[in-house]
């Protein structure tokens, strides 16, 4: 490119320069076309519901040792599957298959997994509208549909 307009004129120039340059760096790049976004599930919202496929156990990641008690839930807004984590002692006892629940974000870095659950997201937070917590806390009932 050579060296930069330096003139009294030459603000044209260095913006011109600026815009063309802004797009050699990646997170530029990748936020201007919205990636993000586009390769995200639940589509840049923080929630999202889904009906419960099956219920299944991953294997925490080296050095614990457990079985983590997760959901496959399928999206209603775009039909695509991902795995939600159920937080608590004894969730899936209260989740059942076909159940409507409401996922957020399990908040690890940069929108990956958190903590020794490999792949996994997103955790559950609403059962067929209830709160997970309130159910398990024994606040309320689960309703039945």
């Amino acid at each position: 490119m050579g060296k930069k307009s330096r003139g009294l004129n030459a603000g044209k120039k260095l913006k011109q320069r600026r815009r063309v340059s802004k797009w050699m760096k990646r997170t530029f790049i990748s936020r201007s076309l919205g990636l993000k976004k586009k390769a995200d599930p639940l589509g840049g919202a923080s929630q999202a519901k889904g009906i419960v496929l099956e219920k299944i156990q991953l294997e925490a990641k080296q050095p614990n040792s457990a079985m983590r008690k997760c959901v496959r839930v399928q999206l209603t807004k775009n039909g695509k599957q991902v795995t939600a984590f159920c937080p608590g002692d004894g969730a899936t006892k209260l989740i059942d298959e076909h159940d409507e629940v409401i996922i957020e974000c399990i908040g690890g870095r940069m929108g990956r997994s958190k903590g020794d659950i490999p792949g996994v997201r997103w955790c559950v937070i609403k059962v067929n509208e209830q709160s997970l917590d309130a159910l398990l806390k024994g606040r309320i009932e689960k309703a039945r549909k």
